[in-house]
């Protein structure tokens, strides 16, 4: 009993193998001791099962497809399986095999759109496990059914053709699938019209569903779409069908000549107006509206040789408008008659019929209307020379008017004249000016002035006429060049020291009557060129230089400028030139006769030497002046006693503005010195030429300060007595205290009008003037 349960346990783990499908698997000899192993050998295949047929949408299920069979064993002695897909792969449970009869089984309805076919994988067991075939393939083919409808791959094909087309011209293509086997009828398709218009001007090919044409006669001014209902069918048309469209558009030529509504058209126009339309011509076209087939081009034929009219299209309604360019004239012409002709721009086609109204008479009648005066010449340029006199005739301006069969009279006047320039005659237009027009003035634009005249007639209403005046005015050499301010340089004694000094001219006139300007030394005077030289350096300087060493100090010279005008100006300048000692890099040597080149005229260095004179004398007074206040002070006693010396100053001021040159007392400090020292002069004081006469009353004594203490209510009496004193300087005089000495109870005083004093000047400049006034630039320079 042991025994059989063994062996039906081990029959049972080899088939589970086996339909597992493991490779290389074997039974363990121990377990049955009993059985040889067969040795290795090559298997004869015994068994070969052919493809097995199944038709798709089979209902009646289980369906039994193929029983297999192994020869090896007696019946009931041999397990078989399968394994693959629609068994133990997906789809599953599609195929069951009975393993001890081999009959193999379908479970579920198959589709061959989805799975055409099956390969199985056949085993044959003996019932102890071991294999009694080697494993075969088992192919189960779908067979296909119509049971798919052929589809369109669009739901509406469309196509182009040219109206007029030949037979036979391609249109489009329709194009259908079917999912059904492709080597059956099942998906044989066949395409067909259902219906079209009539006559059928269309076809298709049933194989490859081309559209064509077959036969003349497309015109898309009759019928300018088409809308075909198409069929596919399978089983070569016996089968499953389905429809779709064809939309066909017929795209136009140009057959269809443009054509006037009417040959003759009427209108009228309002002369001496310019830039306006007449009127309308209509045309008909049955091309298709805005392409190049419809659009109408219209061409004036006879009529128009002075070119007064145009014709354009209105783009919207495809019309001709007539309009004038040029302004017609009543007086010359009463009526005009055209002769046009309409066209396409696209050319028309060689088969289509030529228009029936392709031309059309137009008649314009022209409306006499009262014209503007009309001026001859406009603008009317003229010249004038500059600076021309008031009543200088500058031009005749005047106009016509057209309106030769009416009666008019013109008057003319001014409508823009800036300046006020112009004179204007309201009855010939004759232009004279009525007075001299300034050369700065704003108006002057490139030396052109504008002005604007009207002309203007009596009829009712009256018309006005503009015209332009432009008057050019004319250059006149009416001044000579001038020699400016020399620009900044040295002039060395030594020919060949320094730059030399540049001279410079300038010239009022415009152009060509200023530079370029030419330098020459007064013929007058031939020494001047015998000692100086001058060379030219552009059109409007010159270049100074002497021709040997000359002396220092101050030159005269004479120089000739002339402009380039016709005829030119020319004027005789004089020059004060100063010639200094240089170094070796052409600067001026400190203590020189001079330091830079005079101007023209009275020359600044001129200037500069009168200057240094006066106050070379004044500084020589002042010293003197000084020393001998000094002499006189230093033998008398100080206001404070002191052991050590007291220097006494007493300042002359010279720049008053009270008493004039003749006032010339100086301050006196010795009131400011102390009560003890102090020694009033007898009689009476000195009186001031400037004092009003009122004044001259004598003062009674100052009481003199006990202490030193009382010396700063001293001192401010003595302010108040010397603003009112008319022996002392000048009543409207600053007083200035400007004792300065040791031991001075009062302490320093500065000037009063300290805010205005000599520390607010620049003295630095004196230092230029040489080291005579080097001095003088110390004593009242900064330090």
């Amino acid at each position: 009993m042991d025994a059989a349960l063994l062996l039906v346990l081990g029959l049972l783990a080899q088939s589970l193998c086996l339909s597992l499908g493991v490779p290389g698997w074997r039974r363990p000899s121990t377990l049955y001791p009993w059985r040889r192993v067969p040795a290795p050998s090559r298997v004869r295949r015994a068994w070969v099962i052919p493809p097995i047929s199944v038709s798709e949408n089979h209902k009646r299920l289980p369906y039994p497809l193929v029983q297999i069979k192994s020869d090896k064993q007696q019946l009931g002695g041999i397990i078989y399986s399968i394994q693959g897909p629609g068994v133990d792969e997906e789809p599953r449970g599609v195929f069951s095999i009975d393993k001890f009869t081999g009959k193999v089984f379908l479970n579920a309805t198959l589709d061959r759109e989805k799975t055409d076919r099956f390969r199985l994988r056949a085993f044959a067991l003996d019932l102890g496990g071991s294999t009694l075939e080697d494993p075969t393939d088992l192919e189960i083919v779908v067979v296909d059914q119509n049971d798919n409808r052929p589809a369109f791959l669009q739901e509406a094909f469309t196509g182009r053709v040219l109206e007029g087309a030949a037979p036979g011209t391609y249109v489009t293509r329709a194009e259908a699938t079917d999912a059904d086997d492709p080597e059956t009828d099942n998906a044989a398709l066949r395409f067909s019209i259902l219906h079209q218009a009539s006559p059928e001007l269309f076809s298709i090919d049933e194989l490859t569903g081309e559209i064509r044409t077959v036969q003349v006669g497309l015109d898309r001014e009759a019928v300018a779409v088409y809308n075909l209902t198409l069929q596919v069918a399978d089983m070569s048309g016996d089968g499953l069908t389905a429809t779709a469209s064809a939309i066909v558009t017929l795209d136009d030529i140009n057959d269809n000549a443009p054509e006037f509504t009417r040959n003759e058209f009427f209108m009228e126009a309002t002369e001496a107006v310019s830039g306006v339309d007449v009127g309308r011509l209509e045309v008909e076209d049955r091309d298709l509206p805005g392409s190049p087939n419809w659009v109408a081009r219209f061409t004036i034929l006879e009529g128009n040789p002075d070119g007064q009219f145009t014709i354009r299209t209105d783009p919207k309604t495809n019309e001709g408008v007539l309009s004038i360019v040029k302004a017609l004239d009543y007086e010359s012409c009463e009526h005009h008659e055209l002769k046009v002709s309409v066209e396409n721009e696209a050319p028309l086609q060689a088969a289509a019929p030529r228009a029936k109204w392709g031309q059309a008479r137009v008649r314009v009648r022209v409306r006499d209307t009262n014209e503007a005066p009309v001026f001859q010449e406009n603008p009317l340029r003229t010249s004038l020379a500059e600076g021309a006199p008031p009543g200088t005739l500058v031009a005749t301006f005047s106009a016509r008017d057209p309106d030769t069969e009416q009666l008019q009279r013109l008057s003319y006047s001014k409508d823009y004249d800036p300046e006020d320039w112009l004179q204007v005659d309201p009855a010939t237009g004759r232009i004279q000016t009525q007075r001299v027009l300034s050369p700065a003035s704003p108006f002057l634009k490139g030396g052109w002035y504008r002005a604007i005249v009207l002309a203007q007639d009596d009829a009712s209403p009256p018309r006005t006429a503009t015209g332009t005046l432009s008057v050019e005015i004319l250059e006149v050499n009416d001044h000579a060049p001038v020699l400016s301010l020399p620009l900044l340089g040295r002039l060395c004694s030594e020919p060949h020291q320094g730059p030399g000094l540049l001279l410079g001219a300038t010239d009022e006139d415009l152009p060509p009557h200023g530079a370029p300007f030419h330098f020459q030394l007064s013929p007058r005077l031939p020494e001047l060129s015998r000692n100086w030289s001058l060379s030219q350096v552009n059109v409007s300087h010159a270049r100074l230089r002497p021709r040997h060493q000359v002396s220092e100090g101050l030159h005269r010279l004479s120089l000739l400028l002339r402009d380039s005008g016709q005829p030119p100006q020319q004027r005789e300048q004089p020059l004060n030139v100063t010639v200094c000692r240089c170094s070796q890099d052409g600067v001026c040597l400190p203590g020189a006769a001079a330091l830079r080149a005079g101007g023209a005229g009275v020359s600044l260095g001129a200037l500069v030497i009168v200057l240094a004179s006066v106050l070379l004398l004044l500084l020589l007074v002042l010293l003197v002046t000084l020393r001998a206040r000094f002499q006189q002070q230093s033998r008398g006693k100080g206001l404070l006693g002191s052991p050590q010396d007291d220097l006494r100053d007493n300042v002359l001021n010279y720049d008053e503005q009270g008493g004039g040159e003749e006032d010339q007392d100086a301050y006196d400090i010795s009131q400011l010195r102390h009560p003890t020292a102090l020694s009033l002069p007898l009689g009476p004081p000195p009186l001031r030429r400037d004092a009003p006469q009122g004044r001259l009353h004598p003062k009674p004594l100052r009481a003199l300060p006990t202490s030193p203490l009382d010396i700063a209510d001293f001192i401010s009496d003595g302010l108040e007595a010397a603003d009112s004193d008319p022996s002392v300087p000048p009543y409207d005089t600053a007083l200035i205290y400007d004792y300065e000495g040791e031991g001075s109870v009062a302490g320093t005083l500065s000037s009063i009008l300290s805010s205005q004093g000599d520390e607010d000047q620049d003295y630095d400049y004196l230092r230029d003037w040489g080291p005579r006034f080097a001095r003088l630039a110390d004593m009242y320079g900064h330090p």
